[in-house]
């Protein structure tokens, strides 16, 4: 049912987010004026998100986990997509948005669920368990649950994730510091090193899995973190689908015109053959 002209819909919405009325504008009670030139993008996301200002420490490390996770070539689906979405003609907006709906459990969800996973240990933790026995139980867990990928561990690309000992060098030095506490960190290794001894092999941590700890350390909520990514990875969209848009080049698909498919349908047959068994 629609309000009457008469009625104050003030509440119609309700945001602890911004204050906005004629010549005023208030983010989280900055006035924006203030802000501007003053604090970081970063320092905005962390403002926006978490509705107080981050300390410095906390910012670098936020901001690192932000760097490390742009772009990963146009290998990665988002990235193709955006660029074959240019070819078809399409605005950068348009672009934009192809790519990041691809942002889901599979490509991009992995973030995510290592700090699922690394609640759940936690969890444990708290409730008794030794670390190693709660890491051990959870990934029995895993496995009986026929979960052969343990998310943020392991690259199909790297056989050590170049992005992962920068990330973890910036969350020991919060530790060093007090910035963060380094629990989840420990969790993260944990797992590592109990998947290795499991898989007679390294299985090393990845961005997702370092970028997990560096969330969970920051005190962010698994679904948020997704969301990080997503911004993050908008940044390496937004840059391969300009750089297509100057390239001139029209309805280019995921292989080369020269490259088929594998068709596995049926033997070539005739219509009419159809029509006569009828």
């Amino acid at each position: 049912m629609q309000p009457c002209a008469n009625t104050d819909v003030s509440d119609w919405w309700r945001s602890a987010i911004i204050d906005m009325s004629p010549g005023i504008i208030r983010f989280r009670g900055y006035p924006i004026e203030q802000l501007i030139g003053n604090v970081s993008f970063v320092d905005m996301i962390w403002l926006m998100t978490r509705g107080e200002l981050p300390s410095p420490q906390q910012a670098e490390l936020l901001e690192g986990a932000l760097v490390a996770a742009v772009d990963h070539g146009p290998q990665a689906p988002s990235i193709g997509i955006a660029r074959m979405a240019i070819t078809c003609g399409i605005d950068l907006n348009n672009a934009l948005g192809s790519a990041v709906n691809v942002l889901g459990d599979i490509h991009g969800g992995a973030g995510q669920q290592a700090m699922l996973l690394y609640q759940q240990i936690d969890s444990a933790v708290q409730a008794g368990q030794d670390l190693n026995n709660a890491v051990e139980n959870t990934l029995d867990a895993y496995a009986n649950e026929g979960q052969k990928i343990i998310p943020g561990f392991g690259h199909r690309f790297h056989p050590i994730d170049p992005r992962t000992p920068r990330l973890l060098a910036l969350v020991q030095h919060a530790v060093d510091n007090a910035i963060v506490t380094g629990h989840f960190r420990d969790i993260a290794l944990a797992v590592e090193s109990h998947l290795a001894k499991r898989k007679g092999k390294a299985i090393p941590m990845n961005i997702d899995g370092v970028t997990a700890v560096i969330y969970a350390e920051l005190g962010f909520s698994p679904a948020l973190a997704r969301g990080l990514f997503c911004l993050s990875r908008s940044v390496g969209i937004l840059a391969h689908a300009w750089e297509q848009s100057e390239k001139n080049e029209r309805l280019k698909g995921a292989t080369p015109p020269h490259y088929r498919w594998t068709y596995d349908g049926p033997e070539p047959r005739d219509i009419a053959k159809h029509q006569t068994d009828k």
